[in-house]
């Protein structure tokens, strides 16, 4: 990293169109807080982004309708520019047919992936050589349901995270209590189912992070605010669960609690999620043989509904998203213990929903 380069934190949140939804603000690493830079209107709801760093670019979602007024996607591409955070927007793209809650790119560059809770759909869309959005090439509509009446009665697909090889691609299923493991093909632009692996019944799957070596894999279950540790089987394509944790104190009985994000620290160490209703964030112990985890602490999100976080590239700082009080907080990370502390800075961003800090 060069000594020119700054920490920015990009964030995405619920808005109308015609209001600020996609934001650009400095990290200051040494206090922990947050300057804006830069917010940019003209897309409803961009609440998931993703930035290639590299290229100055940030990809978002985005809720359209069609003419018949179905709720329908959109993925959108920005540039950011590294000396002044400003965002520009550079082209926008129909998606698939039913509003997004999550964008992911694949490691060669070459598609987005974009998942619909509503619609239990994942689709696939083509990235032009110049970075900016192109097509739709496949979608695939997920079947089934889980053990939850409410929650579970219909597939609801959350998001997509790719092996650390870039070879298979997990998609987590929170409606039907499944992940489902697709490749992509290349030659005919179409994801291909490869396996399934069923979650114990009532999790609700929501979000999964890879262990830096590849061998581990861990989601979060937002039905029953659990972690559930897997063991990834590289050549296979497979996961096989090791293990269960919940994400809450023991005896807790206070509001009604759903998780939302999880995250493992670079040096594989520890695993962060976070509780909605609780307003935590707990922080997780990794075995590093076996894989499985056991509780560090629980830390007050400073905040209602942590809906996301991040961890900075060098693991010295985490930024939680606290929706429901329209706040984003940063806490320093112990690199001994993984324990976090607050820094005491609060910034306030309507409805955020996203946060990712890259150096540009």
């Amino acid at each position: 990293m060069s000594e020119s380069k700054r920490l920015l934190v990009l964030v995405g949140s619920y808005a109308e169109a015609e209001n600020e939804g996609i934001y650009a603000y400095e990290l200051n690493e040494d206090t922990g807080s947050l300057a804006k830079l830069d917010g940019i209107a003209g897309v409803k709801n961009p609440t998931f982004v993703n930035v290639d760093a590299q290229a100055n670019k940030l990809y978002a979602i985005g809720e359209t309708a069609s003419a018949e007024g179905n709720k329908m996607s959109e993925a959108v591409a920005l540039s950011v520019d590294p000396a002044t955070g400003k965002l520009t927007l550079l082209n926008r793209k129909d998606s698939i047919s039913a509003p997004p809650c999550h964008i992911q790119r694949d490691p060669s560059g070459k598609y987005l992936i974009l998942s619909s809770y509503h619609g239990g759909l994942v689709g696939l869309q083509a990235l032009t050589d110049n970075g900016e959005v192109g097509a739709l090439l496949d979608e695939k509509k997920h079947e089934g349901h889980g053990a939850h009446p409410e929650r579970q009665d219909k597939p609801h697909v959350h998001s997509a995270f790719f092996s650390p090889d870039g070879k298979y691609m997990m998609v987590q299923d929170l409606g039907a209590d499944k992940i489902a493991i697709y490749s992509i093909n290349a030659d005919t632009n179409e994801l291909v189912l490869h396996s399934e692996t069923k979650t114990h019944p009532g999790a609700g799957p929501r979000h999964l992070a890879f262990h830096p070596n590849g061998q581990f894999a861990y989601v979060i279950n937002e039905v029953d605010s659990s972690v559930t540790s897997y063991k990834y089987d590289a050549a296979a394509g497979t996961l096989t669960e090791i293990s269960n944790i919940s994400t809450l104190p023991d005896g807790y009985d206070g509001a009604e609690n759903t998780t939302a994000e999880i995250t493992v620290s670079n040096d594989g160490r520890f695993v962060y999620g976070s509780n909605r209703g609780h307003d935590s964030i707990v922080v997780f112990a990794v075995d590093a043989d076996k894989g499985h985890l056991t509780l560090v602490e629980h830390v007050s999100a400073e905040g209602q509904h942590p809906r996301h976080f991040a961890l900075t590239p060098n693991g010295k700082l985490l930024i939680a998203a606290n929706r429901d009080t329209n706040n984003m907080v940063t806490f320093t990370v112990d690199q001994e213990s993984g324990r976090l502390k607050y820094t005491g800075h609060s910034t306030g961003v309507s409805k955020p929903v996203c946060v990712k800090p890259v150096y540009l």
